[in-house]
């Protein structure tokens, strides 16, 4: 993580930051749910994630090679357990 990313953003987009390169899971508001590698993360929570399923909000299941949502869609993030104790 770079010096600028590290200083940027109350604790969550800290704990968001030190989430990159680890699987996620992110709901939308409109009720969908991706889950993937977080590539990268902004501090407006603009998320990137490659290798994604998606689950629509009818129970359909896909498989996307890469996705970018938008933080004011999200309505929360899964983070893996490791960074339980993180920032």
């Amino acid at each position: 993580m770079s010096a600028a990313k590290k200083g940027a953003g109350g604790v969550p987009i800290q704990l968001l930051l030190e989430a990159e390169q680890h699987k996620v899971t992110v709901e939308m508001k409109n009720g969908e749910i991706y889950r993937g590698l977080l590539v990268s993360s902004e501090d407006t929570m603009n998320v990137s994630l490659t290798d994604v399923i998606l689950t629509a909000r009818d129970g359909r299941v896909s498989k996307l090679h890469a996705v970018y949502l938008r933080g004011s869609k999200v309505r929360f993030i899964v983070l893996p357990e490791v960074l339980r104790d993180a920032p």
